[in-house]
């Protein structure tokens, strides 16, 4: 039969793990909407690039409809050129021509322009193409691993519960009400705290010799003369033994 003591220390460890999983399934919503929130970055830098792209293409097209036009603007003052019937005409054909001219070597320079922009937004998205395509199956698969993670951990503190409330009911009544004190008491709700290196692991004070010595060497509740938690002694692992 287990002593109190290693009830408690029991006990202790299944209310550690309850605390735990209660802690992330309070907190899952918030960080499922981080994670969801991470991958819309993702897909707005994306989605980002895409429209640099779009709006590129867009302003070339523009660009070159620009163009198209004036170029018909040229064509219509060639032909005035060529039927001028004084100086004044020639000369105002010519200064039309050699304005239209300009401007539409100035226009194809930005559209020479935007599709260097647009060769190197397109490099971008050929670079990032793995990520594009499969952006939307890893954040379904992401999703689906953290609900999964989530059903788990509520199945799990569950059964922690249960288990629990058995070993709770096996204390005495004023043993499982110091427990509970101290348990309330604790912001991190620890009431049976292990001893490591000769001291309270929960506050960290040095223990006396003889409070170490009677903490391996009998099954007594002892607890911490600063932090009043009840302390134990985790057993040294056996060495093992290899065969000549």
């Amino acid at each position: 039969m287990k002593s109190e003591l290693e009830k408690l220390i029991e006990l202790q460890k299944t209310d550690t793990n309850i605390r735990s999983l209660k802690k992330a399934i309070e907190s899952a919503e918030q960080r499922r909407a981080s994670l969801e929130q991470e991958f819309e970055q993702h897909a707005f830098s994306i989605r980002e690039i895409q429209t640099r792209r779009d709006t590129a293409q867009e302003k070339r097209t523009d660009l070159e409809n620009k163009i198209a036009e004036n170029k018909i603007y040229v064509e219509r003052a060639s032909r005035n050129l060529k039927s001028a019937q004084n100086q004044k005409e020639y000369e105002t054909a010519m200064r039309e021509t050699d304005a239209l001219q300009k401007q539409i070597s100035a226009l194809e320079t930005q559209v020479l322009e935007k599709m260097t922009e647009i060769e190197e937004v397109e490099k971008v998205l050929t670079e990032r193409a793995d990520e594009i395509n499969s952006l939307e199956a890893n954040q379904k698969a992401a999703l689906k691993n953290f609900d999964a993670e989530l059903a788990k951990n509520k199945q799990e503190e569950e059964i922690e519960s249960q288990k629990r409330e058995k070993v709770f009911q096996t204390l005495p009544p004023q043993m499982a009400s110091i427990y509970n004190r101290l348990a309330q008491r604790s912001r991190d709700g620890i009431a049976v705290a292990e001893v490591l290196g000769g001291s309270c692991s929960a506050c960290f004070m040095s223990l006396r010799p003889q409070v170490q010595v009677e903490l391996k060497t009998t099954d007594v509740i002892i607890t911490c003369e600063n932090c009043t938690r009840i302390l134990y002694v985790s057993p040294e692992p056996k060495a093992m033994t290899q065969d000549s």
